[in-house]
């Protein structure tokens, strides 16, 4: 199975009864009641063309890129908490 990398884009709309139309463009993870905003994903070498489409629809105020491909998730020295480490060795 071949794994594509994917990015999600924040879409900001005005009013819920579009969010269906939504769907079409992506993957759709999240909705926001409240705040009006919904999260798609999408294959990461279609994300500029679907951000156009989708910031050329009457309903959409804004979409933002998500960084998260981008951010380093990998982490150098941690330091392992003596205080845990003792616990777990206890044997309880």
């Amino acid at each position: 199975m071949i794994r594509t990398k994917r990015q999600g884009l924040i879409i900001w709309f005005q009013h819920m009864k579009n969010v269906k139309q939504l769907k079409r463009y992506g993957h759709l993870i999240a909705v926001s009641r409240g705040s009006r905003y919904a999260v798609i994903y999408v294959d990461q070498e279609e994300v500029e063309d679907k951000a156009a489409k989708l910031e050329r629809l009457p309903f959409v105020s804004k979409v933002d890129y998500s960084y998260k491909p981008f951010i380093n998730q990998e982490f150098d020295n941690a330091k392992v908490d003596k205080a845990k480490e003792y616990d777990y060795k206890m044997g309880i």
